[in-house]
């Protein structure tokens, strides 16, 4: 570990918060809009192992705000990411993973991990890593951004992500989940979830568990709520035994236990 390197966030955490960064492995799925922004803090903090699932390719349209991937129109998002990190910092060891996860990969993908960051732009993507988060027990970082707004959480058991939204909305184009966006919106609630990240890893500052927080960028006004428990939410009460296919399409409604 260069000290040179983190000596102004050792100040904020110590030398032992920056000992189990090193130590840390985190998942980020998607390397886009939120994930440009975790990967490049993470990366810069030191984490020392990183893993990047992105399936899709760069488009000269991303670039508004995926903005690790400058020059590298047309590669694999998780492998241009991972040109990124080296350049940034050689020291993070750097796991590829050039396609979508899934319901059949995504405990497979999740298990190796401390932590996982969610950075996809679908609502079946982000009720697949939720329930696999919590059958694994791994902490899970939500965010999701639209327009100037965007919304932070992060998920370590009850309340889960589907006891604040049971099943999708019916338009996937509301907010929250649409492709209109501004790129300092992502920039924004990205770095959150990279901070989010830290304060988990280190043990350092209140994570947002338990609660939703919102912020508008045109108004730069930010509030929170509390996300009650659901004891009949069938994930995080422990009636869900797998991941299975059916429970992700539609509405994204658990249709199946085991």
């Amino acid at each position: 570990m260069t000290f040179d390197r983190y000596k102004r966030q050792i100040e904020v955490f110590g030398i032992s918060g920056q000992e189990k960064l090193t130590k840390a492995k985190v998942l980020v799925i998607g390397a886009g809009g939120l994930g440009s922004p975790v990967i490049a803090y993470l990366a810069a903090a030191g984490v020392g192992r990183i893993g990047i699932v992105d399936g899709d390719s760069v488009e000269e349209s991303n670039l508004q705000r995926q903005i690790i991937h400058a020059g590298n129109l047309n590669e694999n998002k998780a492998e241009s990411a991972a040109k990124f990190v080296e350049k940034l910092n050689p020291d993070v060891v750097v796991d590829i993973y050039p396609y979508s996860i899934n319901p059949k990969n995504a405990v497979d993908l999740i298990e190796p991990y401390d932590v996982v960051v969610g950075c996809p732009d679908s609502f079946r993507v982000r009720y697949l890593i939720n329930d696999a988060c919590m059958l694994l027990k791994k902490p899970f970082v939500h965010a999701a951004v639209y327009g100037w707004e965007g919304e932070l959480s992060v998920f370590t058991g009850k309340p889960c992500y589907r006891c604040y939204l049971p099943k999708a909305p019916e338009e996937s184009g509301s907010a929250i989940s649409g492709r209109a966006i501004i790129g300092a919106t992502a920039g924004t609630f990205g770095a959150m979830q990279a901070a989010e990240v830290i304060k988990l890893v280190t043990e350092s500052g209140d994570v947002a568990t338990g609660r939703i927080v919102r912020g508008d960028l045109s108004t730069m006004e930010f509030f929170s709520f509390g996300i009650p428990e659901n004891p009949e939410c069938p994930v995080c009460s422990g009636k869900l035994r797998e991941i299975l296919e059916e429970n992700y399409t539609g509405r994204c409604e658990i249709r199946r236990y085991e």
